[in-house]
């Protein structure tokens, strides 16, 4: 199977703080990825390297085989084919919403890549209706409750109809019906032959939202497999720090999110 994305021996840091300190994965064609870790432990760190949003100090970031580099993406064309392809949604929603309307802030990227009015249109217009937030159209993204600015966001994403999807904790800081909406509309794109990496901690929706995970701790890979064989490696879960062990003067275990 062809990889989307290679990352071989990859080291990055924030001044003396080492982020990544050599790591080295695959992301497969069409399979949905999770980058699963506590806070701190290099997932948001990675996908940007992924997003060409940062660049490694050492080690090569590869998509589609050709090295991500700033050189490269300051190539016009390869710029603008990366950027075609490859969609990035941010954990805050308000980091990327910045026009008048939904509606606008749909038209963007398609008005940027040069598309002509009547396509940006019915693209936006469409995007609504599978997204349902026809309702939202004429509303300012700002004005919008966190459940409804991560829909307008993904939207804004997939108006592009990207090969690839990059989301940075896509469930966090929902309420429980925004959470399932969001779930609910990852899950519909297994089998779909797009490729999604997502930097997440929810254990709860990784069956749904993954084929397979890497676990991270301290920027390096933990463990890696399928969501249950990682769900059910409790050792690992909690040494990476995404449950605790909760002990009562019996002796007993119980594993807590």
């Amino acid at each position: 199977m062809a990889n989307t994305f290679e990352v071989e021996d990859v080291r990055y840091s924030y001044g003396d703080i080492s982020a990544l300190p050599g790591v080295t994965l695959n992301v497969p064609k069409g399979r949905r990825v999770a980058l699963l870790g506590a806070n701190g432990s290099g997932k948001s760190t990675l996908l940007r390297l992924l997003a060409g949003l940062s660049f490694p100090a050492s080690g090569t970031v590869r998509f589609l085989g050709d090295a991500l580099s700033k050189e490269r993406l300051e190539e016009e064309e390869f710029f603008y084919s990366f950027r075609r392809k490859v969609g990035v949604v941010f954990q805050n929603p308000d980091v990327q919403l910045f026009n008048a309307s939904v509606f606008d802030e749909l038209a963007f990227g398609p008005l940027q890549m040069g598309w002509p009015a009547q396509k940006v249109r019915e693209r936006v217009m469409e995007m609504l209706r599978e997204m349902r937030i026809e309702d939202l159209k004429d509303r300012a993204p700002h004005r919008l409750s966190g459940g409804e600015k991560k829909r307008v966001a993904i939207a804004s994403v997939l108006v592009l109809d990207p090969e690839v999807l990059l989301l940075d904790e896509p469930t966090a800081a929902l309420d429980p019906p925004s959470q399932t909406q969001i779930v609910a509309l990852l899950a519909s794109w297994k089998d779909t032959g797009r490729t999604v990496v997502i930097a997440t901690h929810d254990l709860d929706a990784l069956e749904d939202l993954a084929d397979s995970c890497y676990l991270l701790k301290d920027g390096q890979i933990a463990g890696q497999g399928d969501p249950l064989t990682v769900l059910h490696d409790v050792t690992l879960l909690e040494e990476a720090g995404l449950v605790r062990p909760h002990r009562h003067t019996h002796g007993h275990v119980h594993v807590m999110e």
